[in-house]
């Protein structure tokens, strides 16, 4: 089946062509004993595909896809045109040829953090004004933008609580950077020169500010990695989505050439990083068997995944499964447990919450906790103060006498290169999955062909709300109109409250009269 590390198909990869493999590629089918010849048109694809150590190729034909195993596709995968023969011994000789002149940009896709405690309320503005944070019924989107002013504004003043304790700011930019960094590097050691730009989605540096600079270093060949394991609407979803309206309104970004790999968990080299960080800080622990291993991850609403089919909790709970394999190859079997943090508003999120699984752990009788951060990839707020303050403190009160934490990733070596890897194996699809191609719930499961996924993707569109470019924040005329409205709206909102209940301010000073 299609793996999640060659997730993009290629279309027009060849104008004529033929692929032959001959009887010594099927071991497993000893009845081929004729080579098997497919002409592939302008239209039609070819695709490497992988299953444990084996390699093969899958062809698209007017039937559909199909794959045919080879124990190694470098040494028996020949494409003839009529113009030359394209021979692939080794992944050298892939770089060469996906590579040659061209400028190749890497576009690392993450949330954003404020820097400072200034930038935390327009931070938590652009964060809820986003239509795939706060989904509302198309009757009421006109309240999207007041709405977020009026969350952003209440959870100001506790937001910054928690980004003082953690040093006045969130660090995730700073690490970013060095993960981009370090992914340069790595791709420079793979012989693959490329640059590599960080595009956040609700702070510094934007999304729109790392186009613009890809587009004055004129990259021709542009990979999109969202920094974000695993598939959501909320995180990697409403990313690319920006990026989709950014590329339909550009010339330039329409004819550039591009990919997205819209998930990577399942990737080998995340799987054993991974295991190892959490094999590390179990030899921590006085009585290592005896730990409770404990994932928690961000929660989405449940409306996400029950009624958008937001993909996120499948990923998820198959990203652990793969990390407790691993695990267990290495003789490690402790017990463990999935949660959902970071839950905000009245209505349901995924369950069970974490923090009323830590409550429940403790009653049971568990002593040991090692906290794994699986839904993030750097160390921000969601780590520093609600894992290592808040549910920490929340642990030892429960019951719980000994506290781990896994680090998030980082640079860590193994991880950085199998993101390298990543994106070399990316290279032969650019062009072929666009942004405005991609199905806004996709995940990379073999869940059926990159057509039927779409099908079922277009169906739905329309009724996504548009995405949302980041609201100007300051004293324009926009923003003193929406101010006004959002005014208007919060006073009408208490106007109704104290009529209703016979309770409030408004009667406690006489304005309205008391109720008896």
């Amino acid at each position: 089946m299609w793996s999640s590390s060659q997730a993009s198909t290629t279309r027009g990869v060849v104008e004529m062509g033929r692929v032959e493999a001959g009887p010594s590629h099927f071991p497993k089918r000893p009845a081929a004993r004729n080579p098997v010849r497919i002409n592939l048109s302008r239209t039609q694809a070819v695709k490497p595909c992988s299953s444990g150590d084996r390699w093969g190729i899958s062809v698209k034909c007017n039937l559909g896809w199909f794959s045919q195993p080879s124990p190694d596709l470098r040494h028996h995968f020949r494409v003839h045109s009529s113009a030359s023969e394209a021979v692939l011994t080794s992944q050298s000789d892939l770089r060469k040829l996906f590579v040659g002149n061209e400028k190749i940009g890497v576009l690392l896709l993450n949330l954003g953090g404020p820097e400072t405690l200034d930038d935390v309320q327009p931070f938590l503005f652009n964060l809820f004004a986003d239509p795939d944070i706060i989904r509302l019924p198309r009757l009421f989107r006109f309240l999207q933008k007041p709405l977020a002013k009026f969350i952003s504004v209440v959870r100001a003043p506790k937001s910054k609580e928690g980004y003082a304790s953690i040093g006045g700011g969130s660090p995730l930019r700073q690490i970013t950077d060095a993960q981009a960094e370090a992914l340069r590097e790595a791709l420079c050691e793979k012989d693959v020169p490329a640059k590599v730009y960080v595009g956040m989605r609700y702070w510094h540096p934007f999304t729109e500010e790392a186009i613009e600079q890809i587009k004055r270093d004129g990259i021709t060949k542009l990979v999109v990695l969202p920094l974000y394991p695993q598939f959501s609407i909320s995180t990697s979803g409403s990313s690319l989505r920006l990026l989709e309206s950014i590329f339909r309104e550009d010339e330039y970004l329409v004819n550039m050439q591009h990919t997205v790999i819209p998930s990577w968990y399942q990737r080998e080299g995340y799987i054993k990083a991974m295991a190892t960080l959490i094999e590390n800080e179990l030899t921590k622990f006085s009585e290592p068997q005896k730990v409770m291993i404990f994932f928690s991850a961000h929660g989405v609403p449940l409306a996400y995944v029950e009624e958008a089919g937001d993909p996120y909790k499948a990923e998820m709970e198959e990203c652990i499964d793969l990390i407790m394999e691993e695990l267990e190859k290495r003789g490690i079997t402790n017990p463990c447990t999935l949660a959902y943090q970071s839950r905000v508003g009245p209505v349901e999120w995924l369950k069970p919450y974490t923090d009323e699984t830590i409550i429940e752990l403790g009653q049971k009788g568990v002593k040991s906790l090692l906290a794994v951060p699986i839904s993030f990839v750097s160390e921000h707020i969601e780590t520093l103060e609600e894992i290592d303050v808040e549910y920490k403190e929340l642990a030892l009160e429960s019951g719980i006498k000994n506290w781990g934490r896994v680090p998030a990733l980082g640079c860590e070596p193994t991880f950085i290169s199998d993101l390298a890897d990543a994106v070399i194996e990316s290279l032969p699809y650019v062009g072929a999955m666009a942004v405005s191609n991609l199905e806004a719930r996709q995940s990379l499961v073999p869940l059926g062909s990159v057509e039927e996924l779409l099908a079922a993707y277009d169906s739905k569109r329309d009724e996504l709300p548009p995405p949302v470019i980041v609201w100007q924040w300051g004293w324009t005329k926009s923003a003193e109109t929406w101010n006004g409205r959002a005014a208007m709206l919060a006073v009408l909102v208490l106007l109704v409250l104290e009529v209703t209940t016979g309770e409030g301010f408004l009667h406690q000073w006489g304005i309205l009269p008391l109720h008896h």
